[in-house]
């Protein structure tokens, strides 16, 4: 396991790393040789794991856990479990990619809708000269599917694996197959695919600086209102630890 300050934010275990941290972190797990997983936790992931046993478990267990989202950032201030700095998954991965190009780590894009994968790589690629992209594949989370998509990683044999399944049917994913995968690091990545390949914009810096992504993202993809709902909740809950009391022990079920 690394070592890096332990925050839990209503239960859920988040690293307190910056993003030059994580890297550092990163590149001594792919020097190790062993398989590890990094999460990237936002408010949705701690509400999910409330309800969620599973998917508590697969959190509790990953090697890295960084702290994607303001709302964990404040959510810390509030319990008394500050955290320094947001490292968000998307801009990890480009770091990471930034990365493997210089250090010649090979990577494999996992998941999003057909086609998109390739059109990242290929973003990718084109801003980090040198990088080797192992494989893309949409796939599913599906075990049905499993048997093939574990075989096409075999071949490909990357250091870095990217899965974009999202929340937390990626991460769970990864804490069921990697162990067997062997492969040195992988990372569930949401809906990084979709901001790389500019099938979905990011929201401007100006928002994002000032924790308004959810905003934007909830307008121009107005879909997504009930996975938006767990934002309010989790406010409701942060509260209700630091004023009421309760409201910590996520996944004990």
């Amino acid at each position: 396991m690394i070592e890096a300050p332990v925050r839990r934010i209503l239960g859920v275990r988040v690293h307190d790393v910056t993003m030059g941290e994580a890297l550092r972190i990163v590149e001594a797990f792919l020097a190790g040789g062993q398989s590890h997983q990094i999460c990237t936790v936002n408010p949705e992931f701690v509400m999910r794991a409330q309800r969620d046993p599973a998917f508590f478990q697969t959190l509790e267990n990953a090697d890295l856990n960084v702290p994607d989202g303001v709302g964990l950032l404040w959510a810390g201030r509030v319990l008394g479990q500050p955290l320094r700095e947001r490292v968000p998954g998307v801009e990890l991965m480009e770091a990471l990619a930034a990365r493997a190009a210089e250090r010649g780590w090979r990577i494999f894009l996992l998941g999003a809708a057909a086609g998109v994968a390739d059109r990242a790589a290929a973003v990718l690629q084109a801003r980090y000269p040198g990088l080797v992209v192992a494989g893309t594949f949409a796939g599913s989370p599906r075990p049905e599917d499993a048997p093939a998509i574990l075989e096409r990683l075999r071949r490909a044999r990357p250091d870095l694996l990217f899965v974009a399944y999202g929340a937390p049917q990626q991460d769970l994913w990864i804490a069921r197959y990697q162990p067997e995968l062997g492969i040195p690091v992988a990372m569930g990545i949401g809906g990084a695919f979709d901001f790389i390949a500019g099938v979905v914009p990011r929201a401007p810096r100006w928002m994002r600086e000032a924790g308004l992504e959810w905003l934007y993202r909830l307008i121009r993809q107005p879909w997504r209102w009930r996975r938006m709902l767990a934002l309010p909740q989790f406010v409701l809950a942060v509260l209700a630890a630091r004023y009421g009391g309760g409201g910590t022990g996520a996944g004990a079920g």
